[in-house]
């Protein structure tokens, strides 16, 4: 298992720098041809007038306006533009400067995170494009009656950033979001979502980070021996989780199920206060 700590990390820290489901993004869906003839009453050869049933209706997904989001400034500064040097001190203004040297890569800093939060909601999150720096030392684990778990100080590793990510000001934090808010749109649609909206993004990510189940007992892992295309003589070794289900959610979710649920509770707590802030109060899209 690939140590993808950060991309969670990279999440946060957008919470952290603009401050793993309850709402979910959906496309909107066509409507059905035919829909209005289907309405209208239907007549049986035998000319008993049979009652049509009018199709579902899809639910109608919510747009999040980042204009409804008021800074929490008498005077809300100016945005931000696109130069690494004023996006680099407005972070060390939120975060102070042995912050941002010790957790945050600034350069091509809305790109990154753009890139990693979309990331975080799929599989494999990678770690090129995080803006932070990695975490230190390295995965643990422990083996028990001939099974493999997460090491109980594995948790330990993350315990620094959790204290970074828990004390930022989140209306400070809203307040940068809101400024750097241009850059971030551009950078998701020039990502390759053209016309999507990225605070709509955000909180379908922040929604299913939330929903990370908790689980209280040890987390058994299974080696996983990854070939390439050609012989090696000494073959990749990651970890996955041994539980199907848990394998199978997304990079975001199980980077929370790797902190241990004491750490994941703390970043899901901070998570929740941002999301209060970005989130529109239901306009349909």
């Amino acid at each position: 298992m690939n140590d993808l700590s950060r991309s969670l990390i990279a999440g946060v820290v957008l919470v952290g720098l603009a401050g793993s489901a309850y709402l979910w993004w959906q496309e909107r869906q066509e409507h059905q041809e035919g829909q209005a003839a289907a309405t209208a009453p239907l007549v049986a050869p035998n000319t008993r007038a049979v009652e049509a049933v009018a199709p579902e209706t899809a639910p109608v997904p919510l747009h999040h306006a980042i204009e409804e989001i008021t800074p929490p400034l008498a005077e809300p500064l100016p945005p931000l533009t696109d130069d690494g040097s004023e996006v680099s001190d407005a972070l060390v203004a939120l975060l102070g400067r042995e912050q941002v040297l010790s957790f945050v890569d600034a350069s091509g800093f809305a790109q990154r995170v753009v890139a990693t939060v979309d990331n975080l909601a799929r599989g494999h999150a990678a770690s090129r494009l995080w803006p932070v720096h990695p975490a230190p030392g390295r995965f643990q684990v422990v083996e028990r009656d001939g099974a493999t778990y997460i090491a109980d100080d594995n948790r330990d590793r993350y315990k620094a950033f959790v204290r970074f990510a828990s004390a930022v000001d989140t209306e400070a934090a809203v307040a940068l979001y809101v400024r750097m808010y241009p850059l971030l749109q551009k950078a998701y649609e020039d990502l390759g979502y053209p016309g999507k909206y990225f605070n709509n993004r955000l909180i379908e990510v922040i929604d299913q980070l939330l929903a990370t189940p908790e689980l209280l007992k040890p987390v058994r892992l299974s080696l996983v021996e990854v070939k390439g295309p050609g012989e090696t003589p000494s073959p990749w070794l990651r970890y996955e989780y041994a539980d199907p289900a848990l394998q199978a959610r997304s990079a975001g979710q199980k980077i929370l199920l790797r902190m241990g649920p004491g750490n994941a509770g703390e970043l899901k707590a901070k998570l929740r206060q941002f999301r209060q802030r970005i989130a529109s109060s239901g306009v349909s899209d």
